[in-house]
This record gives C-alpha cells, sequence and structure tokens, in this order.
C-alpha cells in the first residue's frame, strides 16, 4: 500500500513540473517575435509537441530544460536520491527526444534545440547571442541546429 500512496505523491509531484512557458522558452519566444518571427506554440500536430513551430519554413524549435533532458552541461547533475529511478526516468525522456528527433526529420521538418544552459547558468551566452543563432538557422537551410551555454 505504502508503495502506491508513494507513486500517488510523485505523480502529483511531476504533474506540478512546468513543460511550457518556461523563462528559457519565454527569452526565446520574445526575441524571435521582436525580430519579426511568427509562429505557433506547442502544435499537438507534431510529435512532441515543438515548443514553436514554423509552418512556412517547415521548421520547429525545442527548448529543452538540461535537468530533465539529461544534458551533459553544468546544470545537469544526477540526483543522489533515488537513483535508479531518476537514472530509467532521464534516459526514457532522451529516449523520447531521439524517437521524436528521428519522426519530425522523416517528415521532412528541420528542428533547432535550445539547451536551457545556454540561456541560465555560469556558462551562459548572451541571450541576443542565443536569438541570432537561431535567426541565422531559421534564414538557412540547415536541417538541425543546437545551442548550449559555453
Amino acid at each position: 500500500m505504502a508503495d502506491v500512496v508513494d507513486r500517488a505523491t510523485r505523480s502529483r509531484m511531476m504533474a506540478g513540473i512546468k513543460g511550457k512557458d518556461t523563462k528559457p522558452e519565454l527569452l526565446v519566444r520574445s526575441g524571435l517575435h521582436r525580430r519579426g518571427y511568427r509562429f505557433r506554440l506547442h502544435d499537438k500536430s507534431l510529435p512532441g509537441k515543438p515548443d514553436l513551430l514554423f509552418r512556412s519554413r517547415k521548421a520547429v524549435i525545442f527548448v529543452h530544460g538540461c535537468f530533465w533532458h539529461g544534458h551533459n552541461c553544468s546544470l545537469f547533475k544526477w540526483p543522489s536520491t533515488r537513483a535508479e529511478w531518476w537514472r530509467d526516468k532521464i534516459n526514457g525522456n532522451r529516449e523520447r527526444d531521439r524517437e521524436v528527433r528521428a519522426k519530425i526529420s522523416q517528415m521532412g521538418w528541420r528542428q533547432a534545440r535550445v539547451w536551457e544552459c545556454s540561456l541560465k547558468g555560469k556558462n551562459r551566452l548572451n541571450p541576443d547571442e542565443v536569438v541570432d543563432g537561431l535567426a541565422n538557422w531559421l534564414d538557412g537551410g540547415d536541417a538541425e541546429y543546437e545551442i548550449g551555454g559555453r
């Protein structure tokens, strides 16, 4: 019975985690919008519900939290408590990310990943540098783009 309660408590905790409108996502959105780019948010018609979708450019942007997606940077550290559960959770997120990237590519969409560490933490970049990189990618023809902290 304790395991059921524990599982229910974990579900409530995870439900409180913000998946949309995070600070890094808002920085990217506002920067691109100021530069004249128009986009849709969290479009459910594509795998992974990309954070930003640019139909006319057939491009999507994912803004990933370094902890939740297991990025190899200063913002990610494996938790010491319930280590096996967290390892399964984060590795599952990584695998799902790989599957989503493959499906989006197969559908002919270009995709970019912005890591939280590019906008937060001791190794962050200037937000204009991040947005400029995304704008250059959107205007170019590269299939993929990824930006993280220094």
